[in-house]
């Protein structure tokens, strides 16, 4: 499998899942959280796939506020300084994510994290090919993740949840923060790649109108990726790297 690269500029990462595997830390945190606070509601369970069809990709308030309309539960928004440990009953939308954030902090922190090999070939590759790199995260734990992993010297630009938050960026599947990483390094959309394992993260590259958009499937299905708008689906990036 090859892609001629000759024909773009710059190279979109989305980070979890496509450069480090933090989307499986990501998921343990969002099922500790919602299987606790599901349970003390008595609705139906939470399975891993409400993480790919509710959760994914999206920014942590976004995926808590689906989730809870899956279940037809309503909670007050609140701010994203409500605590993490809200007495029950007094939840809020952003209490839940707060709470989510501090179980993924924790697993990160006690099990640390490495780039995938493949993932790591790839970015190697473009590099000396001269490509622009940047990540695109909805997590406003991206640098940490990247630190944690010891790849942050490798791209240019960081957009990450925080980044988006204080741009006043619509997360995805819109396709705004992808758009504004590559208006930050000067690229056209059409000669810009993006490499999403979320099905709302290849929306959001297809709605970009970006040159290329590879899903990774670590979990989502090629279908729904493909069906999400992926030109290309890969299991690895390291499948893009030439012998």
């Amino acid at each position: 499998m090859s892609v001629d690269w000759s024909r773009y500029s710059a190279v979109l990462f989305d980070l979890d899942g496509v450069i480090t595997p933090t989307a499986e830390v990501h998921m343990r945190a969002w099922a500790r959280m919602f299987s606790d606070f599901l349970a003390s509601r008595g609705a139906e369970d939470y399975t891993d796939a409400d993480y790919f069809a509710h959760v994914d990709g999206k920014p942590r308030y976004d995926g808590v506020r689906d989730l809870l309309a899956s279940r037809g539960i309503e909670l007050p928004e609140g701010t994203p300084d409500d605590p993490p440990d809200q007495a029950e009953g007094e939840e809020t939308v952003c209490g839940l994510g707060n709470r989510k954030n501090d179980l993924f902090g924790a697993v990160l922190r006690e099990e640390g994290v490495e780039a995938y090999p493949g993932s790591r070939r790839l970015v190697d590759r473009l590099r000396e090919d001269g490509l622009k790199l940047a990540i695109v995260s909805s997590s406003k734990n991206a640098p940490d993740v990247l630190e944690t992993a010891g790849v942050t010297d490798l791209f240019e630009i960081v957009v990450h949840g925080g980044v988006a938050a204080e741009r006043g960026l619509k997360g995805k599947p819109a396709p705004d923060t992808y758009q504004a990483a590559a208006d930050e390094l000067g690229v056209p959309y059409e000669r810009a790649v993006v490499f999403e394992d979320a099905v709302s993260g290849v929306a959001a590259g297809h709605a970009g109108h970006f040159g290329l958009v590879v899903g990774v499937d670590r979990g989502a299905g090629h279908q729904a990726l493909t069906d999400a708008g992926a030109d290309l689906v890969v299991d690895d990036l390291g499948e893009l790297v030439e012998p």
